[in-house]
């Protein structure tokens, strides 16, 4: 990969976060590391509009969010959100803002028709937790820590976490987590299957190059297709399930990779996906 990537034109450029296109490779990098990468407002909508803009990129093929320094991102920026105005908040406030802003952020990572991969140091904390957790593929150092810290706070959970939890984990941990705010460390993560895999910390960005390799040069229509299955089907009936495979299959096999893969099995190699 190059080590300094074009500067893509999918989001203005930003001193607290970085977003970058590398090749057929779409980077996010927070870059607050003296806030532990909290995503403020800015950071927030710059990341949605990345994602809007991705989803219907044909260039790209895979998705990486990172953090700047010793940790993957600590929240949302409550803080300095609330202190900006010196004003009390205008009621409704969370209800009109949140949906468009830091849970439309979950949304579209998991709804992305490209894959999305997470490399997590240091502290994942609340939507940062969640955020990883919504990624298809997160590595994390066995040292970092994911952590629900809504309980703590005095309110209750967001940003897809009491979906994505039970989902994951199953019930007792996602309350283990949930109500009583256990930290889990990357290596419990992994052992849990709540994320994909850990690694040393000086092993991490290895294994999330090798993975980010690994899905980009994938039959990327056919992923996303698959991708969407896998996340609509975990409300329906199997007979449902299998007619969202079906029209799926009808459209993955129109695709140029098909006919790769096919020719690939055929001549018994590698296949060459284009991501067409």
């Amino acid at each position: 990969m190059s080590e300094e990537p074009a500067t893509s034109d999918m989001a203005p450029p930003s001193d607290d976060i970085a977003i970058d296109r590398d090749g057929a490779i779409l980077r996010i990098k927070f870059n607050r590391p003296k806030a532990r990468n909290s995503l403020n407002h800015d950071m927030v909508s710059r990341v949605v509009q990345s994602l809007t803009d991705a989803a219907s990129d044909d260039g790209l093929r895979a998705v990486h969010i990172s953090g700047a320094g010793g940790h993957f991102c600590a929240g949302a920026d409550l803080v300095s959100g609330n202190a900006a105005s010196g004003e009390r908040p205008r009621t409704g406030k969370q209800v009109r803002r949140v949906p468009h802003a830091q849970h439309r952020i979950i949304e579209l990572v998991t709804t992305i028709q490209l894959p999305v991969v997470a490399t997590v140091r240091g502290w994942a904390a609340g939507l940062g937790c969640n955020l990883a957790l919504a990624a298809d593929f997160t590595v994390a150092a066995d040292d970092a820590v994911f952590w629900e810290p809504f309980m703590s706070r005095g309110f209750t959970p967001d940003t897809g976490s009491t979906w994505l939890l039970p989902r994951l984990v199953g019930l007792t941990r996602a309350k283990q987590m949930l109500l009583l705010g256990d930290k889990v460390s990357g290596a419990q993560a992994a052992d849990w299957g709540l994320i994909h895999a850990s690694a040393p910390e000086s092993e991490v960005d290895g294994v999330s190059e090798k993975l980010l390799a690994r899905v980009a040069s994938g039959p990327t229509v056919a992923f996303g297709l698959a991708k969407h299955c896998l996340h609509t089907n975990l409300h329906q009936d199997l007979p449902t399930s299998m007619d969202n495979e079906l029209y799926a299959l009808e459209l993955s096999t129109r695709t140029t990779d098909f006919k790769e893969g096919l020719a690939a099995f055929r001549e018994r190699r590698d296949p060459d996906f284009t991501g067409r």
